[in-house]
């Protein structure tokens, strides 16, 4: 486990970080993102993802954690770009003007961020106490699986029409604060598939942490970076689903061994790599992002 030091300095950079942002976020607060300052800023926190994990076997004792922070960091960044798709439908429908949604959206992050926080903290204390856990876990990503597999890929479904939202609006809460808080709620409920598929690459809260925020840290660039793309990715819920089967059942694995069954019916119950796990993940957003971008074309569709 790493020491207290480590998250100590560890959480004081990142935090410096996300104020950083905020505050270019609130300097600019009445400037449209273009494409071209979005891609720059998209570029920066994956490098620095990438320079963070690359790095980490200096202040981590784990062998194997550079290889789960890479696997769980792309994870969540892959079900990120997912949960984009929902937030251009909720700022279109609510008609909040492009000058304003970068503000929004960062402090949507922050509100993410605080939720997954402590999300991550039960699931510690959990899967620390109960590792029958995993079992439910596990059940629960191959449902989510399932649900990604066979929904249409169109995320028409979305808060706006809520009865959260129809009440906010009869109070009169100002559109910026109603999308906030639709923000928040959507997040919270995407954190209910992504911080359980996180826990089943790797059990270390220090990890699960930093690849959330790292995830998360760029998503409100990747945002104005994609909106044009989201309509060309086409397969990207069927490969998320992949990945969140592939993830079930390495909980169920997981969950056998942590409670001593090793053979089932003679059938030894196998270990399922943080390698291999890296490979599965990496393959299958890779072969997701050429056959959406592949399928699309042939199509006829924009290419951006």
């Amino acid at each position: 486990m790493e020491s207290t030091t480590t998250w100590l300095v560890t959480i004081g950079i990142l935090s410096a970080v996300i104020a950083f942002d905020l505050i270019i976020a609130i300097l600019r607060r009445n400037k449209e993102t273009s494409t071209a300052e979005a891609a720059i800023w998209t570029v920066i926190y994956v490098s620095a993802a990438i320079a963070f994990g690359y790095f980490m076997p200096n202040w981590t004792p784990s062998e194997t954690a550079q290889k789960e922070f890479f696997a769980g960091w792309l994870t969540e960044y892959a079900l990120s770009v997912d949960n984009i798709f929902v937030f251009v439908i909720i700022l279109s429908r609510l008609q909040i003007d492009k000058t304003k949604q970068q503000l929004v959206l960062l402090l949507g992050i922050i509100i993410a961020l605080v939720l997954r926080g402590i999300f991550i903290a039960a699931g510690t204390v959990i899967i620390t106490r109960f590792s029958s856990a995993f079992f439910l876990f596990g059940a629960f990503l191959i449902y989510t699986a399932y649900r990604l597999l066979i929904e249409k890929e169109d995320h028409e479904t979305t808060p706006d029409d809520s009865k959260i939202v129809k009440m906010m609006r009869a109070r009169g809460a100002s559109t910026f604060t109603i999308a906030l808080l639709t923000l928040g709620i959507t997040d919270l409920v995407f954190a209910l598939d992504s911080i359980p598929a996180i826990f089943g690459i790797t059990k270390d809260p220090y990890i699960v942490a930093t690849a959330n925020i790292f995830a998360l840290m760029g998503l409100r660039q990747l945002y104005f970076l994609l909106q044009g793309l989201l309509k060309r990715l086409v397969f990207l819920s069927k490969g998320l689903s992949i990945i969140l089967a592939f993830i079930g059942v390495k909980m169920f694995f997981e969950a056998f061994h942590g409670i001593g069954i090793h053979e089932i019916a003679g059938i030894e119950v196998p270990h399922v790599s943080i390698e291999f796990s890296l490979g599965v993940i990496v393959g299958t957003l890779l072969i997701t992002a050429v056959a959406s971008l592949t399928a699309t074309r042939k199509d006829g569709s924009e290419i951006i």
